[in-house]
């Protein structure tokens, strides 16, 4: 449960779902009316956090620097449009409980009000007060001018427009993987062997050899015998490592051009009755 001495922290921290996945930054927390417990949280969603959304705090859980809610990212994303304007009346709060299917409470005759961010236990005063300090303000400045399209306005109008503001964030765009794997593939070596072949020598009776031909009888049957040889290929293998393969990324960046459409508003001046006083112009 999200206490008073939690405010701080839940505060700017970040939102993720049921499973786990970023659903934003918790930009506000909303208080009971009645009882000063946290009630609400409002998180900045959508792709530059434009929209702030409202998630309850009955079921959420600190982690850290996180903030877990029971819900999934859709879920919190389909959520009533509500604007985050310091308060909710008791019609907005009864929408959201319906919403996420919770009860309702006393809701009907109570509502919440916002602390401001960063700062714990202080509460920002309710829609109808700042109405209230608005027309003092104006009230003290004294009426100058009339808005045809709303209150009474000073002698002054304000100009808006939109401004574009462009950022990136990052995505999975894909996978690599490497895998290995054994391939057979035939290898031809030519290497040289040698063999013994059988040839007869002849060598005639000389003074030399007469004695070794002497030695014997006269006449007899003899075998000589001599044992031949070859070599043959031999094969061997082994296992050797000759490389190291991983995988790394690198960042390229390139231009890319976003369009998108700003309003702004432009002042003119209209033609309507002129009224001269003192002399008649020349």
């Amino acid at each position: 449960m999200i206490t008073e001495q939690d405010i701080n922290t839940v505060i700017g921290s970040t939102a993720i779902d049921n499973d786990g996945d970023k659903i934003g930054s918790v930009s506000e927390v909303y208080l009971d009316d009645q009882s000063g417990r946290p009630e609400w949280a409002t998180v900045k969603t959508g792709m530059f956090g434009t929209k702030e959304t409202f998630i309850p705090l009955a079921d959420a859980q600190l982690d850290g620097e996180s903030l877990r809610f029971p819900y999934d990212k859709a879920k919190v994303k389909d959520a009533p449009t509500i604007e985050a304007e310091g308060h909710l009346s008791p019609a907005e709060e009864t929408e959201l409980y319906r919403y996420y299917g919770i009860g309702e409470g006393t809701a009907v005759d109570r509502g919440t009000e916002t602390t401001t961010t960063g700062t714990a236990g202080i509460t920002a005063p309710r829609t109808d007060q700042r109405e209230d300090q608005r027309e003092d303000r104006r009230d003290a400045v004294g009426t100058v001018g009339h808005d045809t399209s709303g209150p009474t306005t000073d002698d002054a109008m304000t100009r808006s427009e939109e401004r574009l503001t462009v950022g990136t964030e990052a995505v999975e765009t894909g996978r690599a993987r490497l895998r290995k794997h054994v391939v057979t593939e035939n290898v031809t070596r030519t290497v040289p062997v040698s063999h013994e072949e059988v040839r007869v020598e002849r060598e005639p009776i000389t003074d030399a050899n007469r004695g070794d031909a002497l030695d014997g009888p006269a006449l007899s049957e003899e075998e000589h015998e001599v044992t031949l040889h070859a070599e043959r290929p031999v094969v061997e293998k082994e296992t050797v490592p000759v490389e190291r393969v991983r995988l790394s990324t690198e960042t390229v960046t390139d231009q890319q051009t976003v369009n998108e459409q700003v309003a702004h508003e432009e002042i003119e001046q209209v033609e309507g009755d002129v009224r001269q006083t003192g002399r008649d112009a020349r």
